[in-house]
């Protein structure tokens, strides 16, 4: 597991009164992370994942574009051609933004790491203050809303035209006692209005646990910040000391803000040890177009959250098949990621691989 070298204190706002925090404030911000190693496990049972977005469409500024419900829908709609507004499922009139997923943990599971993150571009119409990234409130099912601090480094870029964040939180025990059901986040620093570039917004819950019932899986977690600045520009993460069965299942899980539909370029490419490069891609997520501002699993939406929009409007938490780059196994896998037309960055990912015996 990633140990961190730096320890500091980012300041937040907490009431006198209100929901407790669950881990210690974040040692600072930088402009990109390179990605790293957080949790590295072979062990019968698997991966899952809850999430969903933290901002929508409202009012559009452009003719040419969708009506809000359209793009909801699934129509291709870009965030610089509205008015985003918040996302607000509950009813606490303390939070301004607020949205929920379900997860689920097939019977007999035993958590065995639980991590949020979450990000957001804060320029967009209005500005956020920073110092306000790394807070979240969580809420299990049935319970409360607790305060969350980031407790790693946040990557924080501002480019002028967008200032994008991703931070993380360990939130191992909460989910290892709780109940099965919808988890609510809220409170994600993002901003609301029109500007060219658009804003987003969004949060993935990743849970690594163990099942007797299942197969031996080798199951790995990365996070970071790097930005994909289109171009023609790429990201390589390798991903090393696997243990993948030949012919064996493969699942690679994807956290990215900034991606638009309909453009082209957009691509994750997976290789084995020193093998053929495999394209990835599904009905969700074409080979081309893969950050397209969807949630989604194997090429099916992902509907078991509130709201559950099918076009999200900039933020991509997407969990693809690697199979087909596993057929002589893995020791090692690279993955790499391409942009042509727009820029995105990456927060997080995670592989699930059949694992030799």
């Amino acid at each position: 597991m990633r140990r961190l070298a730096l320890f500091g204190l980012l300041v937040v706002a907490v009431f006198a009164i209100g929901p407790r925090p669950l881990a210690s404030a974040a040692a600072g911000e930088a402009s990109s992370i390179p990605f790293a190693e957080r949790y590295h496990a072979v062990q019968h049972g698997g991966v899952v994942r809850a999430a969903n977005s933290a901002i929508t469409c409202g009012r559009a500024v452009l003719d040419t574009a969708p009506t809000c419900e359209d793009a909801q829908g699934g129509a291709t709609a870009l965030g610089g051609q509205y008015e985003m507004a918040y996302i607000d499922v509950d009813s606490d009139p303390n939070t301004y933004n607020s949205s929920r997923a379900e997860l689920r943990l097939p019977p007999g599971s035993r958590v065995t790491h639980a991590r949020l993150y979450w990000g957001a571009n804060i320029r967009v119409g209005e500005h956020k203050p920073p110092e306000d990234n790394g807070r979240v409130l969580i809420a299990e099912p049935g319970g409360q809303y607790k305060e969350l601090l980031a407790d790693s480094v946040i990557g924080h870029r501002d480019t002028g035209d967008q200032a994008a964040f991703f931070a993380s939180a360990d939130v191992t025990e909460l989910v290892r006692w709780s109940q099965p059901g919808d988890w609510t986040v809220a409170q994600i620093n993002v901003a609301m209005g029109h500007s060219a570039a658009g804003g987003w917004g969004g949060w993935t819950l990743v849970v690594a646990y163990e099942n007797p019932a299942e197969p031996l899986r080798e199951i790995t977690l990365w996070d970071g910040f790097v930005p994909v600045d289109g171009d023609g520009a790429v990201a390589d993460v390798r991903i090393p000391d696997l243990q993948a069965a030949a012919g064996g299942h493969g699942s690679l899980g994807v956290m990215a803000g900034g991606g638009d539909p309909g453009r082209s370029g957009d691509t994750v490419t997976v290789r084995a040890d020193d093998g053929r490069a495999a394209l990835l891609g599904d009905d969700a997520n074409p080979v081309g177009d893969v950050m397209n501002s969807t949630i989604a699993d194997h090429g099916r939406a992902a509907t078991q959250r509130e709201p559950d929009h099918a076009n999200t409007l900039g933020f991509d938490s997407d969990v693809l098949d690697v199979s087909a780059a596993l057929a002589d196994g893995a020791g090692a896998l690279d993955v790499r990621f391409g942009s042509a037309e727009h820029d995105y960055q990456l927060g997080a990912m995670f592989l699930q691989v059949d694992a030799a015996a």
